[in-house]
């Protein structure tokens, strides 16, 4: 049994070194995308698909960060990291947990929500399910297997300063866990297939780690036993690599940067209004036009034939005839005359 088990008092989340990330402003910029005018049918249901994922990977994060802060919240022999994102070298791991304990073991969890279930055939491929129909999902022992790797070469680098004693350094011992929702079910195959073992439900994960310790019979374990201090500047050092990124979804998704103006909404051209047909004035014929007729009030109209005063619209009348009236203005009595003749 570990000689620092955690206690049955109520946890303080002191230990918990960092919390994962807020996904809330990811999910809100894709469901803004989904309102687009250009977001056509095969992008939305993409869009939707990456929801849904997000979703899923915080619904099996936040159950698994609650196991681990039942069991180690307020232990200061464990020190947990949520979320972590570390580039090396060019290389990049999300690593969803790390669980880092006084014997200088490193706990690297890769959390996976399948509601349905994992299959895993005999060639170690792996199927989950939607609607009761498997599809193929990328393994995740190797996943977190890439995730070690790359821790490696990070403790490799000397970028974080491990503890040492006697002058030699202590390095860590990082181990593989994939955590799948304790709801789920899991199908395992009958041949026996490397890092297997290690696929665990959440509500598993206290029980297997404690178990995996007290098998390990090898001598040197308590003479890396590092202080509570230690332990914890450590798994600081490591939680100030993170480096969240900023994910661009309007380029993932292929839409431009600026969403569209719809064509009911763009702004045509300036027209100038239609002036009221009471305010145009007909040309006057030749022999009536004044010389300078802006600068002059307006002729009285009056009959060609008798003199008579003539109103505007008779006026007009006359000169949209004037093949019969040959230009000139004709009261209504004259102008039967004209027709007349």
């Amino acid at each position: 049994m570990l000689p620092f088990q955690a206690s049955a008092t109520p946890f303080t989340p002191s230990m918990i070194i960092k919390e994962a990330d807020d996904k809330k402003p990811a999910i809100q910029t894709l469901q803004a995308l989904l309102s687009r005018p250009d977001c056509g049918t095969d992008t939305r249901k993409r869009i939707e698909q990456e929801i849904r994922n997000i979703q899923a990977g915080i619904r099996g994060e936040e159950e698994a960060a609650y196991e681990m802060r039942v069991h180690w919240g307020e232990s200061k022999n464990w020190m947990v990291i949520h979320d972590l994102r570390i580039e090396v070298s060019g290389l990049v791991a999300q690593i969803d947990h790390l669980l880092i304990n006084r014997f200088m073991e490193i706990w690297v969890c890769e959390s996976k929500h399948f509601s349905e279930g994992i299959a895993i055939n005999e060639h170690g491929e792996f199927a989950a399910f939607f609607g009761s129909k498997p599809y193929g999902v990328p393994s995740p022992i190797e996943q977190n297997a890439k995730h070690i790797l790359i821790l490696r070469k990070l403790f490799d680098t000397g970028t974080v300063k491990l503890p040492t004693r006697l002058g030699f350094t202590i390095k860590p011992d990082l181990k593989s866990l994939v955590l799948v929702s304790k709801g789920a079910r899991i199908s395992r195959p009958k041949a026996k297939i490397d890092g297997l073992e290690a696929i665990i439900k959440n509500d598993q994960v206290f029980k297997y780690i404690d178990k995996s310790i007290d098998q390990n019979n090898n001598p040197l374990l308590m003479a890396k036993i590092i202080g509570q201090d230690t332990l914890e500047a450590l798994a600081r050092e490591i939680a100030r690599l993170h480096k969240p990124i900023a994910f661009d979804w309007t380029a993932k998704f292929g839409l431009p940067k600026e969403t569209p103006v719809p064509p009911a909404a763009k702004p045509g051209p300036v027209s100038a209004a239609p002036k009221a047909e009471a305010a145009v004035e007909a040309p006057a014929p030749e022999s009536a036009k004044p010389a300078a007729a802006e600068e002059k009030p307006k002729q009285k109209l009056i009959c060609h034939a008798c003199g008579a005063s003539v109103g505007y619209n008779v006026a007009k009348f006359c000169w949209f005839n004037k093949p019969k009236f040959g230009g000139n203005i004709y009261c209504m009595d004259c102008q039967k005359t004209v027709s007349a003749a």
